[in-house]
């Protein structure tokens, strides 16, 4: 409690920085938060982060909240998202392994595509901006190497940038080919058969268990588990990670 407390105030500060209206209702959501009403403040946390609003200071106030009420997974599933948004965020990362931990799960089922690793230390590095840099300053040596042949540093410096800037872009590129993954936000979610609410439960899937995302119709994303059962299930029990929650359903 004094965790969230503490996290709530830095981010009311921070909020208060800004006049605008996105941050008198991130002030409102931490007030709310620090009253007890978690709920509300779930909610305002919600429409702010489906309003474009988003950052990794409200997703881990939200995580601050949904944890507090006892909503551990929507609480790691909302740390994910601020550790997707910052992946240098130290305090994230160990609020990630806290959590991870506190569900009894291995460190495998939050991570089921090891690629999506190399995406977060792109983006942490701008890994894609770096292999631009370097494969233009190859150019540019190779130009030198043509125009000066009588200079040798040159040659190596065009093919030293160009070999560096191949394995940075190798980065990027290998992350796309991960899967999208989703977080079970509710225990005891039912794994179903055909997405349809009247379809029948083949299973139930774990609390916290990060899922890959195997297609989306609608309102159903249809995932595997750690086991490898397929099924489908409602996005109201699982959250994916890469983008940010729908506008609430009338």
């Amino acid at each position: 409690m004094k965790a969230l407390q503490l996290a709530l105030v830095a981010a009311a500060l921070a909020a208060s920085v800004a006049a605008t209206p996105a941050g008198d209702r991130f002030r409102e959501a931490n007030e709310l938060a620090r009253a007890g009403d978690y709920p509300k403040a779930i909610a305002l946390y919600g429409e702010l982060a489906a309003s474009g609003e988003e950052s990794a200071s409200l997703y881990w106030n939200w995580a601050q909240a949904a944890a507090a009420r006892g909503a551990q997974g929507e609480a790691l599933w909302a740390l994910l998202r601020a550790r997707e948004l910052d992946p240098g965020d130290r305090a994230v990362v160990r609020d990630v392994e806290r959590l991870r931990e506190s569900l009894n799960l291995d460190p495998a089922e939050i991570a089921p595509e090891p690629l999506a690793a190399a995406g977060r230390a792109s983006r942490r590095f701008r890994l894609d901006l770096l292999a631009l840099v370097l494969l233009a300053l190859s150019l540019l040596a190779h130009g030198l190497a043509r125009g000066a042949p009588g200079l040798r540093w040159p040659g190596g410096a065009a093919w030293a940038t160009l070999l560096l800037g191949l394995m940075a872009a190798a980065v990027p590129l290998a992350a796309s080919l991960s899967r999208p993954t989703a977080v079970v936000v509710r225990r005891g979610a039912p794994l179903l058969d055909a997405a349809s609410p009247t379809a029948e439960a083949t299973g139930s899937l774990r609390e916290g268990e990060v899922v890959p995302v195997l297609e989306s119709s609608g309102v159903w994303l249809r995932v595997e588990d750690n086991a490898g059962a397929r099924g489908w299930a409602h996005v109201d029990d699982v959250r994916r990670i890469d983008a940010a929650p729908a506008p609430p359903r009338d």
